[in-house]
C-alpha cells in the first residue's frame, strides 16, 4: 500500500477541492491510503458528507499555515499545523509522501528540515513536468527551490531529472539539455558554461544547450536551469497558454462567421487546451530529499490534486526513485575517486 499524507487546508480552494481530488485518486487506485490532515469539521463541511472510504483517514488539527506567513517563522510557531503534521508523518515513516497546495516556502523549508537531503545532494530542486505538444512532456528543474545554483548543483539537477523522466514518465533514454540563450557550447554566463562541461562529462545522452523557444518541439526530455530562470519560464508558459485560449474565444465572440464555425473547431481547441493544461501533472516535486514532498499550485482544483497523486507521487514511490538517485550518485562518486 502507498500512503500519502495530504495537507487538506492548503490552497485557495481547500479543503473541498483537495478532498475531491483525494477521492478521485482513491477511486482509481486500490492500493492507495490517504491521511487527510486538517480541521475535521471543515473537511466534512467542505464536501457536505461523511467520508465513506476505509482507505481515507482524517487527522484533526486546528492550526493552518496561510500563504502570506513567513515560512521560517510559521514552521517554528505552528508545529501542529496541517502542513507540518502531514510532513511529520513522512519523517516518522508512517507515510510515503506529503502533498500540499499551501505555502510554498513552508513546504520547501519543512522538506529540508524534516525530511533531510539525499546523501550527495547539496540543494534539492523543485521539479515539474511541462505539458508538451508531443510525448509525455518535458521535465523542468529547478522551478523555484533555489534562486541561484552552482554548476555542480545543475549537474545534480540533470541527474535527478533524467532518473525521474525514466522512472516516472517511462522514457527509455531521456535526453538532457541545459537552458541557455543559444545552442552553441560557448554561450551563456559563467555559471552555465561551467555547468555545461560538468554535465557533459557525467550525464549520458546530454544533448547540449536548448533555447526556451524550442521547449515545445520535443527536442529534450529534461531541461535544467537555476530556480529563478525556471520559475520565470514556467509562469510565462502557464500564463501564455491560459491567456491565448481566452483571447481566442474573445476574438471568436466578435466575429459572426467565426461563431458559426466554432462547433467545427471546438474539438481541436479542446485538445489544445487539454494538452497545455498545467493541472495535467498537478504541480511540482521537491526532488533530492528523503521521502516525497509534492507542491500543488495554490489555485489547484480537484483534477490537479488527483493527477499529482496518480501521475507523479505514486509512480515515484513505487519505482523507488529516491533510492535510484542515491545509487547513481554513489556510482559517480566511486568513479571520481
Amino acid at each position: 500500500m502507498l500512503h500519502v499524507a495530504v495537507d487538506a487546508m492548503g490552497g485557495d480552494h481547500a479543503p473541498a477541492e483537495v478532498v475531491k481530488g483525494v477521492l478521485g485518486a482513491i477511486n482509481k487506485k486500490e492500493d492507495l491510503l490517504i491521511s487527510l490532515v486538517g480541521s475535521a469539521e471543515a473537511i466534512y463541511r467542505g464536501i457536505g458528507k461523511k467520508l465513506s472510504s476505509p482507505r481515507i483517514k482524517i487527522i484533526h488539527t486546528e492550526e493552518v499555515i496561510s500563504n502570506d506567513e513567513e515560512p521560517g517563522l510559521a514552521i517554528r510557531s505552528k508545529p501542529n499545523s496541517s502542513l507540518i503534521t502531514a510532513m511529520q508523518l513522512v519523517r516518522r515513516g508512517e507515510a510515503d509522501a506529503v502533498l500540499s497546495a499551501g505555502n510554498t516556502g513552508a513546504l520547501m523549508g519543512g522538506g529540508l528540515l524534516f525530511l533531510e537531503r539525499i546523501s550527495g545532494i547539496r540543494r534539492p530542486a523543485l521539479l515539474t513536468v511541462v505539458p508538451g505538444l508531443e510525448g509525455a512532456g518535458t521535465v523542468l528543474l529547478d522551478v523555484g527551490a533555489n534562486m541561484d545554483a552552482k554548476p555542480e548543483q545543475l549537474w545534480h539537477y540533470a541527474l535527478m531529472g533524467q532518473i525521474y523522466a525514466r522512472e516516472v514518465l517511462g522514457k527509455g533514454h531521456p535526453r538532457v539539455a541545459l537552458l541557455n540563450i543559444g545552442s552553441e557550447e560557448g554561450k551563456g554566463n559563467l555559471q552555465v558554461k561551467s555547468a555545461y562541461k560538468i554535465i557533459k562529462e557525467n550525464i549520458n545522452n546530454f544533448i547540449g544547450n536548448l533555447e526556451a523557444n524550442e521547449l515545445f518541439q520535443n527536442k529534450t526530455d529534461v531541461l535544467v536551469c537555476d530556480g529563478f530562470t525556471g520559475n520565470v519560464l514556467l509562469k510565462t508558459i502557464e500564463g501564455m497558454s491560459r491567456d491565448l485560449i481566452a483571447f481566442l474565444y474573445q476574438e471568436i465572440s466578435k466575429n459572426l462567421q467565426a461563431q458559426a464555425a466554432l462547433d467545427r473547431f471546438q474539438p481541436a481547441i479542446r485538445k489544445i487546451r487539454a494538452t497545455l493544461d498545467e493541472s495535467e501533472h498537478g504541480g511540482g516535486l521537491l526532488i533530492g530529499v528523503k521521502g516525497v514532498c509534492f507542491k500543488c499550485h495554490g489555485s489547484s482544483r480537484e483534477k490537479a490534486i488527483t493527477q499529482a497523486i496518480l501521475k507523479q507521487i505514486c509512480p515515484f514511490i513505487s519505482k523507488n526513485t529516491n533510492q535510484k538517485i542515491e545509487e547513481a550518485l554513489q556510482q559517480k562518486s566511486k568513479k571520481t575517486k
